[in-house]
């Protein structure tokens, strides 16, 4: 393994040591967001450590133990409570809000790491034939309960296969344009690789340093250049899986019309089909230049216009990001903060106060890159640069797109000095047709900051007989019998009052991953976490964002996946036929229900 895991946070993201992306004014900063959301000064409420975390007892016996060690041997068979901490949940809020109890409720019984294809299979036969949930691990990345250590019932126990030892470029094709890849392989690891060659596959998610190739297929994950080198289903070419049934490889063909292609099967299919153990893929060369830089407009609908027309006109971009308005006010504030400056304070949740038709006139920040032969970049620059000061757009310069390019994979890193803080911090997205954007767009981001404000107006959807306080003693309005309660809560000697105004929260979302019909919406969305239960605190959240989707004709996930989080919203929209179909694929493929039980299928 190219990773040392023991130098990642196992309850948070990335490195323990990880980049100070605040840096001298941090203090600054907190009290800034403090006074946006309503909370000054911020509470402190740090993460316990392992040593302080309780595990599950482990269900696996001496000998079923050494039986799992006679496959990929004895020192790859791991059960300390490192490795089953690690690989318990994967990296979503809700992920952490569990990680952060001081109990862990579900976790691995082992944690494998298989080296061939071979070994691979024989875990996934051995599982079968001992009634032991498998779920696949690459990066552990997930933001959806991908990789929640989940049994059905009947089930002896979790056996997590840890594919990080599987890491190898086997060939490339240079003719071809093609590279056969494990599928355990890490980004950087696999960039390395090929463009020591002179190629790219040109996929940089957000995850990008601690995810895998596996990761990036099983839930069709898209890089921040996805308008260039597409989303993994469209750079797989073919995919090979270990399931009960044995090695199971889809066809490879550039085109074929020999029955429907089940590659298109496998990307999406999060682990819930077989273990993915690697991959054909399409190549990139390295491109010669890549440009990045930044237009400002006055108006988001006409920016949004001017994002489409790029595409349509087929204008060959590698990014364009689109920050709504009050996207373009949070990351110019945080900036001002960082400086030393004094952000001014904006009413972010005035639109869910006072709906409007559309949006308002406001500043919008676009990001747009472009990558390939010089020639090609300067003709697109032109293009580019001609489309958006037609729509009103303002070229900016450089330093905005070379400043997100340089600091792109940081951003993450804020979220745990925020959980710390008493916040929650969520994202979420989906997709939709150029026609329906701005509607989408102004509905989830109405539906997010209703949902935020009425928990803090008293709706915290926690029952009497569960919080042990009467509506009088705490303001509340539980929900009734048999509404969603969220696990882990904790203890209600921490609950605040909250018949104090209502904080606010903070909901922003950029455009990204375009298309020629439409355009992926990204949202994050930071709150005032409420200790009584933040679980169902986000639960309440997240449902009424996901409502207002499913409503307003989006997709419940354009690049996170279903996992357990969206498996609701994923039967309404694929349908009973889709479903049934999907279960068909299932019982094929799987028919103990062994593998990542829990997540994609009801």
């Amino acid at each position: 393994m190219t990773m040392d895991r023991k130098k990642l946070r196992w309850n948070g993201w990335g490195w323990t040591n990880g980049p100070d992306v605040l840096g001298a004014h941090a203090d600054a900063v907190w009290a800034w967001i403090g006074r946006t959301v309503g909370v000054d000064p911020l509470p402190h409420t740090p993460a316990p450590g392992l040593d302080d975390t309780a595990l599950p007892p482990g269900r696996f016996d001496d000998d079923l133990l050494a039986r799992l060690g006679e496959i990929v041997g004895p020192e790859q068979v791991k059960t300390d409570p490192y490795e089953r901490a690690f690989h318990a949940r994967g990296k979503g809020y809700m992920d952490m809000l569990h990680l952060r109890t001081g109990r862990i409720d579900a976790a691995p019984d082992a944690v494998v790491y298989p080296q061939t294809a071979e070994e691979c299979l024989a875990l996934v036969r051995f599982a079968a034939e001992n009634q032991l949930a498998v779920i696949p691990f690459g990066g552990g990345s997930s933001v959806v309960g991908g990789v929640t250590a989940l049994t059905r019932p009947g089930q002896r126990g979790v056996l997590t296969i840890d594919m990080t030892l599987m890491d190898q470029v086997i060939a490339i094709d240079e003719e071809s344009l093609v590279a056969r890849v494990q599928a355990g392989i890490y980004g950087p690891q696999l960039e390395e690789a090929l463009q020591a060659r002179g190629f790219t596959l040109g996929h940089y998610p957000q995850s990008f340093e601690f995810s895998t190739l596996g990761g990036w297929i099983a839930p069709r994950g898209a890089g921040h250049q996805s308008n260039k080198y597409g989303k993994a289903e469209e750079w797989l070419v073919e995919a090979t899986l270990a399931t009960p049934g044995g090695l199971w490889c889809t066809q490879g063909f550039p085109g074929s019309a020999a029955g429907p292609q089940f590659r298109d099967l496998v990307a999406g299919s999060e682990g819930a089909l077989g273990v993915i153990t690697e991959a054909v893929v399409k190549l990139h060369r390295v491109p010669e230049v890549k440009d990045y830089r930044g237009y400002l407009f006055m108006d988001f609908a006409a920016a949004v216009a001017a994002t489409r027309e790029l595409m349509q006109r087929d204008v060959p971009t590698a990014m364009i990001r689109l920050s709504d308005p009050d996207e373009t006010y949070f990351y110019a504030a945080l900036k001002t903060a960082t400086e030393g400056g004094t952000p001014p304070l904006r009413p972010v949740s005035d639109r869910a106060a006072e709906p409007t038709e559309g949006l308002p006139p406001s500043i919008s920040i676009m990001l747009v890159g472009l990558e390939g032969e010089r020639a090609e970049v300067e003709h697109a620059l032109a293009q580019c640069r001609g489309i958006i000061e037609q729509h009103g757009g303002v070229h900016m310069g450089e330093e905005l797109g070379q400043t997100w390019y340089k600091g792109r994979f940081e951003t993450p890193y804020l979220r745990d000095p925020m959980l710390d803080r008493g916040l929650g911090v969520d994202t979420l997205e989906t997709c939709t047709r150029w026609s329906n954007l701005v509607r989408l767009h102004e509905a989830v981001t109405r539906a997010i900051h209703d949902a935020m404000a009425a928990w803090e107006e008293g709706k915290c959807g926690m029952r009497n007989a569960e919080c042990g306080l009467s509506n009088a003693e705490c303001g509340t309005s539980p929900l009734p019998e048999g509404e969603g309660q969220g696990e882990g809560s904790n203890p209600k000697s921490e609950i605040r009052n909250l018949k104090s105004p209502p904080p606010r929260g903070i909901c922003m979302a950029h455009i990204s991953h375009c298309y020629r019909d439409g355009a992926s919406l990204y949202f994050t969305f930071v709150f005032p976490r409420d200790p009584r239960d933040p679980m169902a605190q986000w639960w309440a959240i997240k449902r009424a964002a996901s409502n207002a989707i499913l409503a307003n004709g989006g997709t419940i996930s354009h690049h996170h996946g279903v996992g357990t989080d969206h498996r609701e919203w994923y039967e309404a929209e694929i349908g009973p036929a889709g479903l049934e179909t999907l279960r068909a694929a299932k019982r094929a493929l799987d028919p103990e229900g062994i593998l990542n039980p829990g997540k994609l299928l009801p």
